[in-house]
């Protein structure tokens, strides 16, 4: 079995040295950046090289193309995509619309990154918007409320399966309300249990038979007072996995964030020791993978096991018309 790790890489081109270190230590798959994207064939080519790498060939290639502050294919190589809020913006104009547009969005984003090679996108954010969290979230979520987040986020991941990639749901057990940014501090969302359990888990619980999910960084006064929730075993096991009811596969948010703190090494068998089926590692700073690599783990059979549920869920896609799905889409956003 591949090692319980998604690693990214430095830059455009995979170097020697990391594709030995690849070839060596078998993460279970990689994420790419803005610094590995600069045009359709060279992403192409480094995705291939990726999988030689590991010697598979459906191995997971991962990327964050939410639309908006979180794009990765950047203009004017790749098409400009709206962030979550737009879609937002629309379903309180017109609900019918917003459902039709988030589709057609996340359609023509799965038909880009599918091109490429690449079979799972970071998106949909389910966190709720709240006016005293920071702005990390912020237009990265649908709407401050949990209705309109939930049925946005369904059609957006409809959308990513029907163009033949992977969605995963984030950030659980909802990131809303943190007040500061996990990429650089130490954060505490100091909700009840009962607040959380009536507004940020509603989405993720209504979206649980997603196949991949990811857990993110912030400490839940509430529910675990000293961890956060990617490396705490109650928030895992008892909430994400008992009261939300997610049973996909579990990928920590990235452990490089500032969030966490001790050895890179520590944090990796901290989080598969919580419960997650993998851990997410973005620098593609090899200084750290061989650190990283020193303690994790190989996956172990039911983590594996819910891999191969997900991946089973990637389909050839239907081919679309994408003047006509484009023209559609920017038909409905001009409404707002």
């Amino acid at each position: 079995m591949p090692r319980a790790v998604i690693l990214g890489c430095r830059g455009p081109v995979l170097s020697r040295e990391e594709s030995k270190f690849f070839t060596r230590t078998d993460p279970l798959g990689f994420i790419l950046f803005t610094r590995n994207c600069q045009s359709r064939s060279q992403v192409r080519s480094l995705v291939m090289d990726l999988r030689d790498s590991v010697g598979r060939s459906d191995a997971p290639i991962l990327i964050d193309q939410e639309g908006g502050r979180v794009t990765r294919l950047c203009h004017p190589e790749w098409r400009a995509t709206p962030p979550a809020s737009r879609f937002g913006d629309l379903f309180d104009i017109s609900p019918s619309a917003a459902i039709e547009a988030v589709q057609l969005n996340a359609r023509l984003v799965a038909d880009d990154l599918r091109d490429l090679g690449i079979n799972i996108n970071c998106a949909p954010v389910l966190d709720i918007a709240n006016s005293e969290g920071h702005a990390v979230i912020g237009d990265r979520a649908f709407s401050n409320r949990a209705g309109p987040v939930t049925i946005l986020g369904r059609e957006y991941a409809f959308g990513l399966l029907q163009g033949g990639v992977l969605p995963i749901v984030k950030h659980l057990p909802g990131h809303g309300r943190s007040p500061t940014d996990t990429h650089a501090v130490r954060t505490e969302i100091s909700a009840t249990h009962e607040e959380m359990q009536s507004v940020d888990f509603l989405p993720f619980q209504a979206l649980s038979h997603m196949p991949v999910g990811m857990v993110g960084h912030p400490v839940y006064s509430s529910l675990d007072p000293c961890t956060p929730a990617s490396v705490s075993s109650h928030v895992i096991n008892q909430v994400i996995r008992s009261e939300i009811g997610f049973n996909g596969l579990l990928l920590s948010d990235d452990i490089a964030m500032d969030a966490l703190s001790g050895p890179f090494g520590a944090r990796v068998s901290e989080a598969i020791n919580a419960g997650c089926d993998a851990v997410l590692h973005c620098t593609g700073h090899l200084s750290e993978m061989y650190q990283i690599a020193e303690s994790a783990c190989l996956m172990n059979e039911s983590s594996n096991a819910r891999w191969m549920r997900a991946k089973a869920k990637i389909t050839l896609p239907h081919d679309i018309d994408r003047e006509r799905t484009l023209r559609q889409l920017s038909e409905h956003l001009n409404k707002i």
